[in-house]
C-alpha cells in the first residue's frame, strides 16, 4: 500500500532553511482570486513570503495555525491615530498639548495592530508623521502608516482648525493659512500641497465638503471651487502624491472626481451621476460605515456632541449604508476604511459585518481590506495578498470568515514583516 503524502511528511519532516519561519494554516485566503483555499504551509524568510505549499508540512518549530484561516495583513484606509472621540474631545484641543495627543497615539497604534491591521492610511494630523517614523524605526509597535499630515481645507471649512473659536482667540492664534492646511484660491492650494511635501506627508487629504463633526452647520456643502481642486490634484501629481477626498455632499464629490482625486471618503449623498463618473475615472470609494453607525448612536446621547453637531450626526450616519448598497450594485470600486478615532481604536474589524449587511459578500468584504486597499495605496505588489515575494504581513482567525464574517473581530495572530506581533 502506498503511504499517503501527509503520513510521509510526518515521518520525514521537510527540510527548511534555518532562518525560515514556517506557518501551518488550516485555510488560506486568496485575496487576488477571491476564494478560501484549504490547508497550506507558508515559509517566510527575511520578512517576505519565500514559499507556499499546499497541505500541512511537518517542520520543527512551525507555528501551528491548523484550526485557523490565514489572511493577508488587513489594511484600513481611513484612520486618525492622534485622536479618539469622547464628550471631552471639543475642549481637549484647548486644554491639552501636542505631547498629550502623541502619547495617546502610541496606545491607539498598538490597538490597531493587535486588531490585525498591519497597514493604515492616517488621514489627518501632524502627529501621525512622527508616529509613522517611530514605528518604522522599531521604537514602538504599530501598523505601517501612510500619513497625510494636516488635511487641506478651505477657510471656515471642515478641517479648518479654528472653526467655532471667538474673535479674540482668532486674533491671538492668527488666521490659519496654507501652512496650516487652510486655503482660499488656487495659488494657496498649490502652496498647501507643497507644504505637505516639505513636512514629509505620504499623500494628500482634502475636505471637499462639510463634515459631520466639525463645528459648523453644514455636513455636505461643497467647500472647494473647481480651480482649487484642480490645482491641488495637479500639484499633488507633480510630487507623486495620491489624493483622498473627504466628501458627504454630491456636488463636492462631483467636483473632486472631475478634478481627479483617487478616492472618495464617506460618500454619504452620492448620486447615480457621481457613481457613473467614479466608474469612468476609476475613483475608489471608502465608505466608513462604522463611523456612520457610531455617530448615529451618539447623536441620541445628550452632551456627547455639541448641539450644532448632533443633527448632522443623526442625518448622515443612516444614509451611508444605503449609499454603499447602491454603489456596490452600480459597480463602484469599494475599499476598506473606518474613520477609526471617530469610534474607539481597535474596533476597526466591525466594518466587515456592516459591509456584508450593505450587500457585499463576505469574500468581497475581505477583498476590500486586502487586495482593493493595497491597490488604492499603489502597494499591490507588496501587501494585500499572500503570494511569494510579498511582505509577510499575515493575520489568522479561528475559523472561516467567508462563512462567518464576524470572525474578523477575533483576530488572534498578527505578523508584520515576518515578525509576530500578537
Amino acid at each position: 500500500m502506498r503511504a499517503r503524502p501527509l503520513l510521509l511528511l510526518l515521518m520525514f519532516p521537510v527540510l527548511v532553511h534555518a532562518e525560515d519561519i514556517v506557518l501551518q494554516c488550516g485555510k488560506l485566503f486568496d485575496a487576488r482570486q477571491g476564494r478560501m483555499l484549504g490547508a497550506h504551509t507558508l515559509h517566510l524568510r527575511e520578512g517576505r513570503i519565500a514559499r507556499i505549499t499546499p497541505g500541512i508540512e511537518a517542520a520543527e518549530g512551525a507555528i501551528d495555525l491548523g484550526t485557523h484561516a490565514c489572511l493577508p495583513g488587513l489594511i484600513d484606509l481611513h484612520v486618525h491615530l492622534s485622536l479618539q472621540s469622547s464628550p471631552e474631545s471639543y475642549s481637549e484641543g484647548f486644554r491639552l498639548n501636542p505631547e498629550d495627543f502623541a502619547i495617546r497615539s502610541v496606545g491607539y497604534a498598538k490597538r490597531t495592530l493587535d486588531a490585525g491591521f498591519t497597514t493604515v492610511r492616517d488621514l489627518g494630523g501632524t502627529i501621525s508623521l512622527a508616529l509613522r517614523d517611530a514605528i518604522e524605526q522599531g521604537r514602538i509597535p504599530g501598523p505601517r502608516i501612510l500619513a497625510a499630515g494636516k488635511a487641506i481645507a478651505t477657510t471656515g471649512g471642515h478641517a479648518d482648525p479654528l472653526n467655532g473659536v471667538n474673535r479674540d482667540l482668532l486674533h491671538a492664534f492668527g488666521y490659519p493659512g496654507p501652512e496650516e492646511g487652510v486655503i482660499s484660491g488656487p495659488l494657496e492650494a498649490r502652496r498647501a500641497v507643497r507644504q505637505r511635501y516639505k513636512e514629509g506627508s505620504d499623500l494628500i487629504k482634502i475636505t471637499a465638503t462639510g463634515g459631520v463633526l466639525s463645528f459648523a452647520r453644514s455636513a455636505d456643502n461643497p467647500q472647494f471651487m473647481a480651480d482649487e481642486l484642480e490645482a491641488i490634484v495637479q500639484t499633488a501629481r507633480d510630487y507623486g502624491f495620491r489624493v483622498a477626498a473627504h466628501a458627504h455632499g454630491a456636488e463636492g464629490m462631483k467636483r473632486a472626481v472631475l478634478a481627479g482625486v483617487d478616492s472618495i471618503e464617506h460618500g454619504t449623498y452620492m448620486t447615480d451621476e457621481v457613481m457613473q463618473l467614479m466608474k469612468e475615472r476609476g475613483t475608489w470609494y471608502v465608505p466608513t460605515l462604522l463611523a456612520g453607525a457610531f455617530v448615529t448612536e451618539k447623536s441620541r446621547q445628550p452632551g456627547y456632541y455639541p448641539e450644532i453637531v448632533r443633527p448632522k450626526a443623526a442625518r448622515v450616519g443612516p444614509r451611508i449604508r444605503e449609499t454603499v448598497a447602491r454603489a456596490h450594485r452600480a459597480g463602484v470600486r469599494i475599499a476598506f476604511g473606518t474613520d477609526a478615532g471617530v469610534f474607539p481604536h481597535g474596533e476597526n474589524a466591525k466594518e466587515f459585518a456592516l459591509l456584508v449587511e450593505a450587500g457585499l459578500t463576505p469574500v468581497e468584504a475581505l477583498q476590500t481590506a486586502t487586495r482593493n486597499a493595497a491597490m488604492v495605496l499603489g502597494m499591490e505588489e507588496e501587501i494585500g495578498a499572500i503570494a511569494v515575494g510579498m511582505r509577510a504581513d499575515l493575520v489568522a482567525v479561528p475559523g472561516d470568515p467567508t462563512a462567518d464574517i464576524r470572525l474578523m473581530e477575533r483576530v488572534d495572530f498578527v505578523m508584520k514583516d515576518g515578525r509576530r506581533q500578537r
